[in-house]
């Protein structure tokens, strides 16, 4: 193949790897994006700089692993009550910050609050509400497969590997729970793809749900239909982006390292695409928004391309009848072009006792872009179910702590 031929099929790779990793937050291909006007080299030195400078993502608990029903490796971390990274909350909170009340005595709950993830993420994207809790509850969080520092899908590898399912997902989040959890009441937060498997989980073992949850969150997600979801883009368009797309990614997630050059190539397209279907608002932090970009860019293309014909075939609204007698927080952005607020007030309609919160100006990571709007309610959420009982104190300067 020729330098010029060559260097073509890279760049046609390159904005095609860009485009699916926009799907990696949710999103499609084929969006404009303003024109730039600050020199590459200097945006360059300014991603390393965040890269260098951000907290987010630095919080780290005691490591365990499960194994899953195909002997995947799930990696999960458990902060305990009353201490961080070994180190007394009270000596940790010794420096000077503003503080509010929150929730609950500092007595130790008997409850484990378990934190799942969206696609192509990974257990950092709770970075705020993590920091909210340390020390104060039980909690655990934990890596889906093929994602952050799980083990790749044994299930997905070699050539007769197979497609993810949203049902695998939820045995998944059982192998961790039996593991990291064995016994005491437990609190699902799921965000996302993380809120499907909280629902797969219920509908395969729907006696452990009544026998041990107490309460569930449910954050930027959807019981089913997102092949109704148009991501903001002409309905024509994403009706065509979908006829192609799987065939896409299947092509793609063959030339991995090819598509992965390309991606690294137009870090600057990529970079307005996670934004803008990661976010609403304008004025969001930049350290935040590099720390999701860093955490949707390093989810490999074959991955991508693994966990794409889950979304279609995701249909768990009968499972939420597990969830009907139990405190519910039904929570979403107002502009969430990746699953859209209408899901979440759908699903809230399937449980009428469901506290349904739609927060103002926020996109799909609205625990990163409003993350004190989510801890209150999920706080709210701890104590309606029982997790805790009266107001107790937490750090609001929550960045590393």
């Amino acid at each position: 193949m020729g330098e010029s031929s060559g260097t073509s099929s890279w760049r046609r790779a390159g904005f095609a790897g860009a485009a699916i990793g926009v799907l990696a937050a949710g999103a499609a291909a084929g969006v404009a994006v303003e024109r730039l006007t600050v020199g590459r080299s200097v945006r360059q030195k300014a991603r390393l700089a965040l890269d260098s400078t951000g907290p987010y993502g630095s919080l780290r608990g005691t490591s365990g692993r499960a194994l899953a029903d195909d002997s995947t490796v799930l990696y999960y971390e458990v902060d305990e009550v009353d201490e961080v990274d070994g180190v007394d909350r009270v000596e940790a909170d010794a420096r000077p910050a503003r503080r509010r009340r929150l929730f609950g005595r500092r007595d130790p709950a008997p409850v484990t609050v378990v934190f799942s993830h969206g696609y192509c993420l990974n257990q950092d994207s709770w970075h705020f509400q993590r920091a909210a809790l340390r020390g104060l509850v039980r909690t655990v969080h934990w890596d889906q497969r093929s994602h952050g520092r799980s083990g790749h899908g044994v299930a997905q590898s070699g050539a007769d590997g197979v497609p993810v399912s949203i049902d695998q997902l939820g045995r998944d989040l059982k192998a961790v729970l039996d593991v990291a959890a064995p016994e005491g009441p437990l609190v699902l937060v799921g965000h996302s793809m993380g809120g499907m498997t909280v629902m797969a989980l219920a509908e395969r073992f729907p006696e452990f749900v009544r026998d041990r949850v107490v309460g569930v969150a449910f954050v930027g997600t959807s019981a089913g239909n997102l092949g109704e979801v148009s991501y903001g883009l002409p309905l024509a368009g994403v009706n065509a982006v979908r006829r192609v797309l799987p065939g896409v990614l299947r092509a793609l997630g063959s030339q991995a390292e090819l598509v992965e050059r390309g991606r690294r190539a137009t870090a600057d397209l990529f970079a307005g695409l996670i934004k803008k279907y990661s976010f609403a608002s304008k004025d969001v932090d930049p350290a935040v928004a590099r720390f999701a970009e860093r955490m949707i860019e390093s989810t490999p293309i074959d991955v991508v391309a693994e966990f794409y014909p889950a979304f279609a075939e995701h249909d768990k609204a009968a499972a939420l009848t597990a969830f009907a007698d139990l405190p519910v927080l039904a929570l979403a952005g107002d502009n969430d072009l990746v699953t859209p607020s209408s899901h979440t007030e759908a699903l809230a309609d399937l449980l009428p006792d469901a506290e349904l919160v739609i927060v103002p100006d926020a996109g799909h990571l609205v625990m990163l872009e409003h993350p004190e709007a989510v801890t209150d309610r999920l706080a709210d959420l701890l104590v309606r179910a029982g997790a805790v009982p009266g107001p107790a104190t937490v750090r609001t300067d929550a960045g590393t702590s």
